[in-house]
């Protein structure tokens, strides 16, 4: 009788954290580890200076690019409990979320309980290593203007021809992309306090507002680049369990594994120009 009355506290405890989440849940007895070895450091960056040449066409973009809404999460005080006993930092946003919507209750009767419950293999975190922008990462227009016959200077200002749609990517293969992806986004976007995005576009028939002067006897071009900023640094891997004995609550985070990552991510609505002019043509 003891047994059984045993048996369905366990089960009423587990159902418990697992609302709504539905991982497997495995119970055993056994010593985990308390101490947490120090969390990773962050390192200072410099801000990035942006050249008079790079200019923010958003307003005058003729497509309309959604704007980057990241996903600055909230820990719930349970979620911060469960991260600060980890023994690796955990800040991807989705697994946050996961634990923000989900919900342990103590009970009395769960003294003496010895459990492990696996929540899945998980990207965790993402440390940025290096943060460096190319401003002429790809030519996307070139509006050149003839004034070889001409005896006063012409003027000209950009005009996007054809729409240009730049899209990033990873350097090389890496697991769990998406929630990578998201973690580079952010930590990118905070050090430079640019507006990032994987995808962007400069619609056609967009202009710009500066104007350049081609002399007479000369030929004007003026190119027009996409920036973007690379990315690099270290993900952590790892599988992650919640642990209960007793009262306590916790994490462990086992098997764990870190891959350099490098990517590359597009300026939403920049555009750097470059003019040049010559008696010849380019």
């Amino acid at each position: 009788m003891k047994t059984m009355i045993r048996a369905v506290v366990s089960l009423f405890v587990l159902f418990s954290i697992l609302v709504p989440v539905t991982p497997v849940a495995l119970a055993e007895k056994g010593k985990e580890k308390e101490e947490q070895p120090d969390k990773q450091e962050q390192v200072e960056k410099e801000p990035i200076a942006v050249p008079n040449s790079v200019v923010n066409l958003a307003k005058e973009n003729t497509y309309p690019n959604p704007t980057q809404d990241l996903p600055y999460l909230q820990p719930s005080e349970l979620t911060k409990e469960l991260i600060n006993s980890s023994n690796e930092q955990i800040t991807n946003p989705r697994f946050i979320r996961m634990l923000n919507e989900s919900n342990v209750n103590k009970t009395p009767f769960a003294i003496g309980l010895r459990a492990t419950i696996y929540l899945g293999d998980w990207a965790l975190s993402y440390e940025s290593k290096e943060t460096s922008p190319n401003w002429e990462f790809q030519q996307i227009n070139t509006n050149q203007v003839d004034n070889r016959g001409g005896k006063t200077a012409k003027q000209t200002i950009y005009t996007q021809e054809v729409q240009k749609r730049i899209t990033g990517s990873f350097t090389s293969k890496v697991k769990y992309g998406q929630d990578v992806r998201q973690m580079m986004l952010l930590s990118a976007t905070e050090d430079t306090q640019l507006p990032l995005s994987f995808d962007t576009i400069i619609g056609a028939g967009t202009k710009g507002r500066q104007t350049y002067s081609i002399p007479p006897k000369r030929l004007g071009y003026l190119y027009a680049y996409a920036p973007v900023v690379n990315e690099k640094g270290t993900v952590t891997y790892g599988e992650v369990y919640v642990v209960l004995k007793g009262h306590r609550r916790s994490i462990v985070v086992k098997n764990v594994t870190r891959q350099g990552v490098s990517a590359y991510i597009p300026v939403q609505d920049h555009v750097t120009f470059g003019f040049v002019t010559s008696e010849r043509p380019r």
